[in-house]
């Protein structure tokens, strides 16, 4: 098997191919341009997409140069895939916002000085804002069927649930097929790769291809990443881990990687880091799962947000865990002399801290001797907080072992 498809099957990447024996002997050829495409739904990726730019990653790895598609056209639609309503249409400022975002965050992951694989950014608005949509339907809208579209599970699972699909939506992976098209036409891209909710559109695209200049392209799909614990990846009872630190900190990015369960750090070892594969085969064996979950922790954090704040969030969780610290390190919320004023008590003040979501939890906390200020255990769940607890105008609250956070008195 050629180099490319042996590791991206070892990091457990692979998830369908459409024709992955003649792929193959295409890779052992030549070096190939592919494409992932994100589509500019918010401001920032979040985890959920990490595992496409580590494909991203491994392609220049082994030589091909990654393309980069921008959705900033099919944004102003929105993929049905895995949905189960229509999205919240984008207005063209937001989605502007969007896209130059992303891509600042996709250029931290990639090399962008080696001409051979520097990334090819494009963004699909380009080429979708100006088509005539009878030429469009006549030249590309020929070579779709509804009967095929209405099998593919973008379209299938909605139906069956008796959810509405609206007639826009419907036209996405026409519109993805049309990308993959447009990128074959102009960069001489042969394959494209994507999760495995996007087979079906994948598939379209290699198709149109085949019937619309008769050459041969290939798709590849990557699985569904789920925890053992059976949640989807990238999701957390506090919301998502987002890609850029003004949505999550540094230090909060390192603590979801180094709070993986046991059952996944060897797969997310393989899956997030560039660490060989026998590498952490061996490491698996003479070291403990701790220290293989800071080592992860370690080399996705410096991979987003470099080397030093990766050590900086290391050394802030180290302190946080030890009994006296004061937690000046830690990431930092801050609260008003008002908010005192009106006699915030803990379980408001774990509330406004996002720590938790649900004042039945605060309380059971409480009662299993899991809240503490300033090292403290708190045993009453209508403690007032007061400026006395402030030390340098901070407090230090924690939850449990692992969870800590810096207040603020503004």
């Amino acid at each position: 098997m050629n180099k490319f498809l042996k590791e991206f099957k070892d990091r457990g990447f692979l998830y369908q191919c459409t024709n992955e024996e003649e792929l193959s002997q295409k890779l052992d050829k030549e070096k190939i341009k592919a494409y992932i495409g994100f589509d500019c739904t918010a401001e920032s990726l979040h985890v959920g997409s990490l595992l496409q730019i580590m494909c991203l990653r491994l392609l220049q790895k082994h030589g091909h140069q990654p393309i980069v598609l921008l959705g900033g056209g099919t944004t102003r639609i929105g993929d049905p895939s895995g949905k189960d309503k229509t999205r919240k249409i984008l207005s063209e400022k937001e989605i502007k916002k969007n896209t130059q975002n992303i891509e600042k965050i996709l250029r931290k992951f990639l090399n962008t000085n080696n001409k051979k694989v520097k990334p090819i950014f494009v963004n699909n608005h380009s080429w979708l804002k100006s088509l005539n949509y009878i030429s469009f339907l006549r030249d590309i809208g020929k070579h779709f069927t509804i009967n095929k579209m209405l099998t593919f599970d973008s379209v299938k699972n909605r139906l069956d649930r008796e959810q509405s699909l609206s007639y826009m939506e419907f036209n996405y992976m026409i519109l993805q097929s049309y990308d993959f098209l447009e990128l074959n036409k102009k960069k001489n891209c042969t394959l494209q790769i994507g999760g495995s909710d996007q087979w079906g559109n994948i598939v379209n695209g290699v198709e149109l291809i085949k019937r619309y200049s008769n050459k041969q392209v290939y798709g590849l799909t990557t699985p569904l990443i789920t925890l053992a614990s059976g949640a989807k990846m990238g999701k957390t009872e506090n919301g998502a881990i987002w890609l850029d630190k003004k949505f999550l900190s540094p230090y909060d990015y390192w603590q979801f990687w180094r709070n993986t369960d046991d059952r996944d750090v060897i797969k997310f070892l393989k899956m997030f880091t560039d660490l060989q594969i026998n590498s952490i085969e061996k490491s698996s064996i003479s070291n403990n799962i701790n220290d293989l979950k800071i080592l992860l922790a370690n080399k996705t954090t410096e991979m987003l947000h470099g080397k030093k704040d990766a050590q900086n969030s290391e050394k802030t969780a180290k302190e946080a865990f030890s009994e006296n610290s004061s937690g000046i390190n830690l990431p930092t919320i801050k609260i008003s002399k008002k908010n005192l004023e009106e006699k915030l008590d803990i379980i408001n003040l774990i509330i406004f801290s996002k720590l938790e979501s649900s004042k039945s939890e605060v309380r059971r906390l409480i009662k299993g001797n899991a809240i503490k200020i300033n090292n403290e255990i708190i045993h009453n769940e209508k403690f007032l907080i007061n400026e006395n607890l402030f030390n340098k105008k901070f407090l230090k609250l924690s939850i449990g072992k692992k969870r800590h956070i810096k207040i603020q008195l503004s």
